[in-house]
């Protein structure tokens, strides 16, 4: 790469992420300031009750799902953690990921429980890094199909024409079958970035992490779409699920509060009445964030409590068992 073009890059990368933060809030602040909340409160007190039930059922899986992601780095590491007690503590880490940031939940609650039941630090940080490589793996390709063969339509701000949003999804389903070549077939099985390492899972286990990583982002998308009763096809929901996700990461909004929303109304206001979309969007939030939340509130009480009940601790926790 020439120089000129290094330093275009490089300023690029440096203003994209603040260019669409900005956007981004823009939008919430306009949907806060032009809806009809009275609305929005009549639409969810009349939602169908049938809904909501099926809503968090196909949640419940989806956190099953999510916790098996931890499973990929109980294979790599060996640790002697069992199944169960393994996915408990990525599910209430989850729920609190979601609710309160990565770093509180994903990763902060991840080394409490882990470290509680006799992990290493450096072992906890292996499965964190596992973990996410499968969710991001998932995305990638799920998100670069649906670019691929449905763009959503995008609002006039976001000018991208359907063929630049294919080349993204391209380059984005590139990258995941990369990952899972270079899993299967490098003969180097450690990927070494900024100091930090991470052991290449073997074909057959790179294969079930974007099996299951797709699988937990296609889950998502269909919550919403079943909220919304169907009225707007699947492939259009679920892009605008995935937009969202990514309007999250690179606002740093906790529970991706007011983003979520605002990228829904602008990607689907189109196909229905924004109230309608509001009331999709919140059931989700109380079905896929709030109800696990409550439930893994007193789970983590419990599973603290059988932690100092055994008396396990770094020190005298579980030996690693063989890979």
């Amino acid at each position: 790469m020439k120089p000129a073009a290094r330093r275009a890059w490089s300023w690029f990368k440096r203003v994209a992420p603040y260019a669409l933060a900005a956007l981004v809030l823009t939008l919430v602040a306009r949907l806060a300031r032009t809806v009809d909340w009275s609305q929005v409160w009549q639409g969810l007190q009349t939602l169908a009750p049938a809904r909501l039930a099926a809503a968090a059922a196909l949640g419940l899986v989806s956190y099953g799902l999510y916790a098996s992601f931890d499973l990929v780095g109980r294979r790599l590491t060996g640790h002697a953690l069992s199944t169960s007690r393994t996915m408990g503590i990525a599910a209430i880490s989850y729920a609190f990921g979601l609710n309160f940031g990565s770093w509180i939940g994903s990763i902060g609650l991840r080394l409490r429980l882990y470290t509680r039941w006799g992990l290493s630090a450096s072992t906890v940080a292996r499965i964190v890094a596992h973990s996410v490589v499968t969710n991001w793996l998932g995305y990638l390709w799920v998100a670069g199909a649906v670019l691929l063969w449905a763009p959503p339509t995008l609002p006039q701000a976001w000018i991208l024409p359907d063929i630049g949003l294919r080349g993204v999804g391209l380059a984005m389903v590139a990258a995941a079958l990369a990952y899972l070549a270079l899993c299967g077939y490098s003969h180097q099985r450690q990927l070494t970035w900024r100091g930090y390492v991470l052991v290449l899972a073997r074909g057959h286990l790179a294969a079930l992490q974007a099996v299951a990583g797709g699988a937990n982002w296609l889950l998502i998308g269909a919550i919403v779409w079943s909220l919304l009763g169907g009225r707007i096809d699947y492939p259009t929901v679920l892009g605008a699920m995935l937009l969202a996700a990514v309007a999250g990461v690179v606002t740093h909004v906790p529970a991706n509060l007011g983003v979520m929303e605002a990228v829904v109304v602008a990607t689907l206001g189109g196909r229905l009445p924004v109230p309608e979309l509001l009331v999709a969007v919140l059931a989700y939030r109380a079905t896929y964030y709030l109800l696990p939340l409550s439930l893994a509130l007193p789970a983590y009480g419990l599973i603290e409590w059988a932690a100092r009940r055994v008396g396990v601790s770094p020190a005298s926790g579980p030996r690693h068992r063989l890979p």
